[in-house]
This record gives C-alpha cells, structure tokens and sequence, in this order.
C-alpha cells in the first residue's frame, strides 16, 4: 500500500526548510501558504507589487513583503534575508519588468546577463532562466502541487454531466492545437467549436481568450453553431513546478458566457482552484469539466 507524502516527509521540504511565496494573482498563493500553515510551517510571502488584488488580505496575514518587478535586483536579497531555502512561484504575473523603470543596484548586476537573456524568451524559457538563477544561489524551486497534491486535475469527469458524443471532435482538435502553440511557447489554452480550431491562447490569457471567443458568437461561421470546448494542457517542454495549466470558477464563468459546452484540462498536470466551486458551477450551468490524458482520444 502506498501512501501520500507530506511537506514534513518530503525530501524536498527537509526539516528546518524555509518555504517562501512569490505570490502573483489569483488563489494559487493563497492555498498553497495556507497549507503550509496547517502542516507547521509558516511561509513567507513575497507579494509581486500590482499582481495581488483580491486575495491581498489573506496573504498580508503571513509574514511578508511587497516588491515592484522593476526592483527584481533585490529579490534574492529579500529570500535570503528571511531565510527561504525553499521557493513556491504561485499565481499569474501579468506584465514584465519595464526595462527603463528597473532598479540597477549589485545585486540586479549580478544576474543582469541572466535577466536580460530571460526577457527575450518565451513564458517557458523566461521561467528556466529564472529557476536556474535561483537555483545557483541556493533556494530550491517546488511545485505547489507538492505543496497542496489535491489541486492537481484528476483522470475523470468531474461534473454531473460528460462530455456528448458530438464533442469529441471539439475536444481532439483543441487538444492537438493547445500541444502545438504550447510547443512553440506560446500559450496552453484553444478553443474548438463544430470540429475546428477558432481560437488559440495569446499574451492576453485564458480570460482574455475566452472574451474573444465570445465576441465571434456572432461571426458569419460561427453564427448558428453551439457548444464547442475550451482544452488547457501543459506545454510538451512544461517546467512543471511553475505555471501550470490553471483554471478555476472564473474560468467555467467565462467558458459559459463564451457559450461553451466544458472544458478539458489535462489530467495530472494541470491544476483546479477551488474545486467545489467550479464543480457546483458547471453543474449549474449543465456543463462538463474532464481532466484528460492525450492517450484518450479517440
């Protein structure tokens, strides 16, 4: 019989570790430090400046600090001087530093090669150049999936309500183009609607997708057609203790006013925030949500 690791079991979170938050938008943050919590050990939260709205009350009751992307020079400094061996990356981070507005101190000096490779990559190469940074001065970087396990999508249906025969064709062909803009590092996320691709994931994010998509409702092809799905999985290349595919109960918000029939994440390596809320969701609005494995196509 096998059983479930814990942070205080964990060779990845030893004893003594210092686990500490860069902690963008949204809930991820938020459970990951409240986990922590519950397990004894009290993380520190750095919270990216501009990022953290709506959940910036639960995270100012931990220990923690408020830092501009422009002063990323003082970052490591900051880990270090509250003793973070151990580094969760959780939450969206919506722009990049402003080349113009970045501090210059020695601290930015000594990664400044390193920055200015990582700005002109990709969202995934942008993250290898950051961990690897990190990594080199002593903070080891952890999945918040190995923080708080539940919140990975499991194998299965998860509302009431599956996936029809019809949707097939939609779920396969958002699968295939969400591989292949993931593969070019692009984004994780298409929209697939009478079997063909309408809309692929860009700078703007799964909600900004989704708006888009529902603004071409009334476009001349579209006009007339119904359901169709939204399909997030992890890039082919997918750092997987940063950025996975997320979504949450904004995102089946957004897919039902977008006129979607479900969406499909990819199981084991993507993430469901606050699952109960988006089950209840869905099943409100007669939508499915699958968390698939590629292997599962037809």
């Amino acid at each position: 019989m096998t059983t479930q690791t814990t942070p205080e079991t964990d060779e990845r979170l030893p004893a003594g570790s210092k686990v500490g938050i860069i902690a963008g938008g949204g809930m991820l943050p938020v459970e990951v430090a409240k986990s922590l919590s519950a397990k004894g050990k009290a993380p520190f939260i750095l919270i990216v400046e501009g990022e953290v709205t709506a959940h910036l009350d639960e995270l100012s009751q931990f220990e923690h600090e408020t830092l501009a992307l422009e002063r990323i020079g003082n970052l490591v400094t900051v880990l270090q001087r509250h003793g973070v061996t151990h580094l969760v990356m959780a939450g969206e981070i919506r722009r990049r530093p402003k080349l113009s507005a970045i501090k210059i101190n020695l601290g930015l000096l000594r990664v400044l090669p390193e920055l200015l490779k990582a700005l002109t990559r990709g969202d995934d190469g942008l993250l290898r150049i950051v961990i690897k940074g990190f990594e080199a001065r002593g903070i080891t970087i952890v999945g918040a999936q190995d923080i708080v396990p539940d919140i990975l999508a499991s194998q299965m249906v998860l509302t009431k309500t599956g996936p029809r025969k019809s949707d097939w064709p939609d779920i396969e062909a958002a699968f295939v183009a969400a591989k292949t803009i993931g593969r070019l590092d692009i984004g994780q996320a298409a929209v697939a609607i009478g079997s063909r691709v309408i809309a692929l994931e860009g700078i703007e994010g799964t909600a900004g997708l989704l708006d888009r998509v529902k603004g071409l409702r009334g476009h001349g092809r579209l006009a007339g057609r119904q359901r169709g799905v939204l399909v997030k999985c992890a890039k082919p290349q997918q750092e997987l203790r940063v950025d996975l595919p997320t979504i949450g109960p904004e995102t089946i918000e957004s897919a039902h006013a977008a006129g979607l029939a479900g969406v499909v994440v990819e199981a084991n390596r993507s993430i469901v925030l606050d699952s109960a809320s988006v089950i209840e969701k869905a099943d409100r609005y007669g939508m499915f949500v699958l968390g698939l494995r590629r292997e599962e196509l037809p």
